[in-house]
C-alpha cells in the first residue's frame, strides 16, 4: 500500500491521523498520502485582500492633509492598515491550519475550513477524472492544485489547491486509484 519506490513524497507519520476529525478515518482504513496545503497558501491565499488594504490604505494616506482629508491621521491610518492586514493573515492562517488532504485505500478526502467546516470525501472507485492546473501565481510558488470529478459530473467537484510538488502528488493519486479502484 506504500507508495512506489519512485515516489518522493513521505509517508505521513503514525500520528497524522491526529490531522483529521476523529471519526472521518475507518479503523481498518489505510492512509496513503496525508498532506496539507503549501505554507504559501497563507500569503497567495489574502494576497487580494492585501493588495486592496494596501491600496485603500495609500489612498488615505494621499487625503490626509488635504481639505478632503483634514480629519485623517496617517499615523492612525497606518495603524489601521497593519491591524486590518494582520487579521487578514491571521485568519488565513487559521483556514491553512484546518486544511487537510487525505488519500487513503478507499477514498479521497478533502477537510477545510475553520467555523464552517467542509469535508468532501469520495469513494475511489467514483473518482472519474482527475487533473492538475497550475495558475500563474501557483506556478511562481512551484505549486499547483488537483481536482477531482466523480461519476455523474462533468466538472470538479473538489481540489487540493496549492499543493507542493503538485505532479508527484497526482501521480500517487493516479497511480492509488489504479491500484485499489
Amino acid at each position: 500500500a506504500e507508495p512506489a519506490a519512485g515516489d518522493t513524497i513521505d509517508p505521513p507519520a503514525p500520528d497524522a491521523a491526529r490531522l483529521l476529525p476523529a471519526a472521518l478515518l475507518q479503523p481498518d482504513e489505510l492512509i496513503i498520502l496525508l498532506i496539507k496545503p503549501s505554507a504559501w497558501f497563507i500569503l497567495l491565499g489574502c494576497l487580494r485582500s492585501l493588495l486592496v488594504i494596501a491600496l485603500v490604505a495609500a489612498a488615505l494616506w494621499g487625503l490626509a492633509g488635504t481639505a478632503l482629508g483634514a480629519s485623517l491621521n496617517r499615523h492612525d491610518i497606518g495603524l489601521f492598515a497593519v491591524g486590518c492586514a494582520g487579521v487578514r493573515l491571521f485568519w488565513q492562517i487559521l483556514e491553512w491550519l484546518r486544511s487537510v488532504y487525505v488519500l487513503t485505500d478507499r477514498r479521497i478526502v478533502r477537510v477545510e475550513g475553520v467555523l464552517r467546516i467542509n469535508v468532501f470525501e469520495s469513494a475511489l472507485a467514483r473518482i472519474q477524472h482527475t487533473s492538475t492546473t497550475f495558475n500563474l501565481r501557483e506556478r511562481l510558488f512551484a505549486l499547483g492544485s488537483i481536482h477531482f470529478a466523480t461519476a455523474g459530473t462533468a466538472v470538479p467537484e473538489a481540489s487540493w489547491n496549492m499543493v507542493a510538488r503538485p505532479l508527484e502528488v497526482h501521480r500517487i493519486v493516479v497511480k492509488t486509484l489504479e491500484r485499489y479502484r
